[in-house]
């Protein structure tokens, strides 16, 4: 390979890539989020600054999306939490863990984004009259969230504020001496967003204790809403907005 074609290969390994360098559509994306109060110190321990929280209303969203279609990658579950915070005068959500069933969207949103992938088993499934939700890590069962089926429409407006706010991560990325070589927040939100299906009802969430999956450092609290939405969208790229180097 020359200068030319290595600067084109941008993935690992070079001759056998897990993904396409392709922008990433998603088709009946089904959404189970439910928000809980937590902790203000537990978030304040997690939470980068500059990204300030309300410590008057300390909110986490566990979400499980079971993705139907995805451009690159296929069919794929994913399950983790994501943290009302503002950055200035906007107001977003800080991503702070995903449990994926997929190697191929872990790497790509590793390596192309900040998306804080690790591997897992979530499940996405209606069980009677609920809907169910699970992560488990290795054996172990780490968050089971249940649902009301579609108990009551939810407006079709309200899933979409829910679904397009605006989404920060922090991208890391260390240099051979283990010093960091990037540092970075960084923000995507999600662009052609159309909403199928929405519901809301009454839920519940469990979360358990484990060393690598500690979704239970931020504990509940108090069930404050949930949802059940059906989209299609795509993932903007990423951007960086304040570089923790300089």
């Amino acid at each position: 390979m020359n200068r030319a074609q290595i600067l084109r290969t941008l993935d690992t390994p070079a001759t056998a890539p897990a993904y396409a360098p392709v922008p990433v559509r998603f088709t009946d994306r089904e959404y189970l989020s439910i928000v809980y109060r937590t902790d203000p110190e537990a978030l304040r321990a997690v939470v980068p600054e500059p990204l300030q929280i309300d410590p008057d209303e300390p909110l986490v969203r566990f979400e499980v999306m079971k993705m139907g279609d995805v451009t690159s990658y296929g069919p794929y579950v994913e399950a983790g939490q994501a943290i009302p915070v503002r950055y200035g005068d906007e107001h977003g959500e800080y991503l702070h863990a995903m449990y994926l069933d997929s190697f191929a969207a872990t790497a790509a949103g590793r390596e192309v984004s900040a998306y804080p992938k690790a591997m897992g088993t979530p499940a996405l499934y209606a069980d009677h009259a609920a809907l169910v939700g699970t992560l488990d890590y290795g054996s172990v069962r780490v968050a089971t969230a249940t649902m009301g089926y579609k108990h009551h429409p939810l407006d079709p407006e309200l899933a979409r504020e829910q679904i397009a706010v605006p989404a920060y991560m922090l991208k890391t990325v260390p240099d051979y001496d283990g010093s960091p070589r990037v540092c970075e927040l960084v923000r995507t939100r999600i662009t052609d967003l159309v909403v199928k299906e929405a519901y809301t009802g009454p839920a519940r969430l469990q979360l358990f204790a484990h060393v690598l999956a500690p979704l239970a450092d931020l504990p509940v609290r108090e069930v404050v809403s949930a949802s059940h939405i059906v989209t299609d969208l795509t993932l903007d790229r990423a951007v960086p907005v304040h570089d923790y180097l300089t």
